[in-house]
């Protein structure tokens, strides 16, 4: 008489050891990563208040659309060098806030003052390429007219 042998379901393969390391590690790195990102953008590291002329303002990048702008910070009247550069300070808008983007598009060119907040750390450009965000502006002057 032929003998059957049926498998024994009870000795199933469990995965190894060193897998299941392998995927908890994975599984804390990701978890670090995104606790991380949510520190970064909901604790500022500093805030303060800009003045200057609003030089440019626009949405750039390949996958990440950011929305970017340039500020040029003036001086004192009557205290300006001749052949000295002026500072540009560059910042960055999030993409949530709509009424501060809208309010910045329609100042290009004017003296603005702006509210900002300074987030070090954060782990991709896709939030923003600068660590500077704009939350407020306010146009303080008229528009800045080219020299002629």
């Amino acid at each position: 008489m032929t003998r059957i042998e049926v498998p024994n379901s009870s000795l199933r393969r469990r995965p190894s050891r060193v897998k299941r390391t392998f995927w908890l590690l994975v599984l804390l790195g990701l978890l670090g990563a995104a606790a991380w990102t949510w520190v970064s953008l909901n604790f500022a590291y500093s805030e303060g208040d800009r003045a200057g002329i609003l030089q440019k303002f626009d949405r750039r990048g390949w996958l990440c659309k950011t929305q970017e702008g340039e500020l040029v910070l003036y001086m004192m009247p009557g205290t300006a060098i001749a052949g000295i550069q002026p500072q540009v300070w560059d910042f960055s808008v999030r993409d949530g806030d709509i009424a501060t983007a809208a309010e910045l598009s329609k100042a290009v060119g004017h003296k603005v003052q702006m509210h900002y907040t300074e987030h070090r750390g954060v782990p991709s450009a896709c939030f923003g390429e600068t660590r500077f965000f704009v939350d407020s502006v306010r146009v303080v002057d008229d528009p800045v007219s080219a020299p002629k």
